[in-house]
């Protein structure tokens, strides 16, 4: 890895968040593959530890969570029956819960869709803030036990988005078999809000910029990117590139939305736009705090 310049380290790294493929990497740098995944390791899990250690103390108020699917080695119907509650092998479920305000993204972990999962996402957001929060999430009853178990009474209110499709049917005159009819989502039938705890304000209970987030992850991360063979191998490399991703996301995306900032810096996590090349620091930071 020393043989690589720093140049060259940032190259990939930002090739990694713009959604590139490994083997693209490797054709467009000459790096072989197993050092692009020794780097994706390495910063991935100093990527980790920042984020662990550093968003904490949050003034958020409003929240906003979901779950968004990807799988890892292969497809659930193909996993054998002795590997089917091995979590990392088949279905992938990353949680997130994202500041509606900053755009933060405070808490994320991949996992399967049980209610384990929903628990650990929001004991470690109540973990990392410090005010009464308003959640927005989906249907999904998982949350509602979840913010009882990790909320004291009174500290947190539940507002939730139940959206109901219909099953999805070609349009009139298309073939039942084409990619377009197997691919087309499913038609909208209804939204309705709900507030199973506390009483959150209504009207800001949404999952429009956790949904918008869903997006920039699959455009961003080549391991998400539907009908490809890029999908991740190995459970451990999908989740340092996933810590990768957050980081790129929270230090370094500007948004429109925030006047040219970054989530980071709207939240008071720092006050300029970080690079690749800081993202790669964040491996000699990690090496100073073990050392």
């Amino acid at each position: 890895m020393n043989s690589l310049s720093p140049e060259v380290r940032a190259r990939i790294v930002a090739a990694l968040v713009e959604g590139v493929s490994i083997s693209s990497i490797v054709r467009m740098t000459g790096v072989a593959k197993t050092t692009i995944l020794r780097l994706l390791r390495e910063v991935g899990t100093a990527c980790a530890q920042f984020h662990d250690e550093q968003v904490r103390n949050l003034a958020t108020e409003r929240v906003q969570a979901d779950e968004v699917w990807s799988f890892c080695s292969m497809k659930q119907k193909n996993v054998p029956a002795e590997l089917q509650e091995t979590i990392g092998i088949g279905s992938i479920w990353t949680w997130t819960a994202i500041d509606a305000d900053s755009r933060l993204i405070i808490s994320w972990l991949a996992s399967n869709r049980s209610p384990e999962p929903a628990n650990a996402l929001l004991h470690d957001l109540q973990s990392r803030t410090s005010k009464h929060l308003q959640i927005s999430s989906d249907g999904l009853p998982h949350y509602i036990d979840a913010v009882m178990q990790s909320f004291t009474p009174g500290s947190a209110s539940l507002g939730q988005v139940v959206k109901t499709y219909a099953t999805s049917a070609p349009q009139p005159g298309m073939n039942p078999n084409s990619a377009a009819s197997r691919y087309s989502p499913g038609r909208l039938l209804s939204i309705e809000k709900t507030a199973p705890l506390g009483t959150p304000d209504m009207k800001h209970v949404s999952t429009s910029y956790m949904e918008r987030w869903n997006l920039t992850l699959r455009m961003g991360n080549r391991r998400f990117t539907r009908l490809t063979n890029a999908f991740s191998k190995k459970f451990e490399n999908h989740c340092h590139m996933l810590a990768l991703t957050v980081v790129f996301y929270n230090y370094c995306h500007a948004h429109k939305s925030l006047g040219g900032k970054t989530p980071a810096m709207v939240a008071g996590l720092t006050d300029y736009r970080w690079t690749a090349a800081d993202m790669l620091r964040l491996d000699m930071w990690s090496e100073a705090k073990a050392a």
